[in-house]
């Protein structure tokens, strides 16, 4: 009994785990990327995004302070899904114009993209 009662709180405590780290998502991975941007934290926007992408913050990330997450005000002001193609149009604190991600599913999970010359978003 005793040996079943550890395993049940093993069990909860990764199911916690796995639950606040897990991003789901374009608009949830979109405000990650956009976070951990102007927060400088290169480990989680390294793993949100692809690396075409993940080059072009790293390029530009020195750029800006890094600024604590209560400070961001994410709002998601429209997003469409297009099959493994996503756009997040957004605004934050950090900027006063909206901005628009391109996000790619790749095994599962939505990474923020780089967006091309010939990419068009919906909005």
């Amino acid at each position: 009994m005793k040996n079943i009662v550890v395993l049940l709180l093993v069990l909860l405590f990764l199911s916690c785990a796995d639950s606040t780290t897990k991003v789901s998502g374009p608009s949830a991975t979109a405000q990650v990327v956009i976070e951990s941007f102007y927060e400088k934290d290169e480990e989680t926007l390294k793993a949100n995004s692809t690396p075409q992408a993940y080059s072009n913050y790293m390029n530009t990330i020195n750029m800006f302070n890094a600024t604590p997450k209560d400070d961001s005000n994410f709002t998601v002001l429209q997003d469409t899904i297009m099959g493994d193609v996503a756009w997040v149009k957004y605004t934050t604190a950090y900027d006063k114009t909206p901005g628009i991600f391109k996000l790619v599913k790749q095994d599962g999970k939505w990474l923020a993209d780089v967006r091309g010359s010939k990419d068009k978003s919906p909005f």
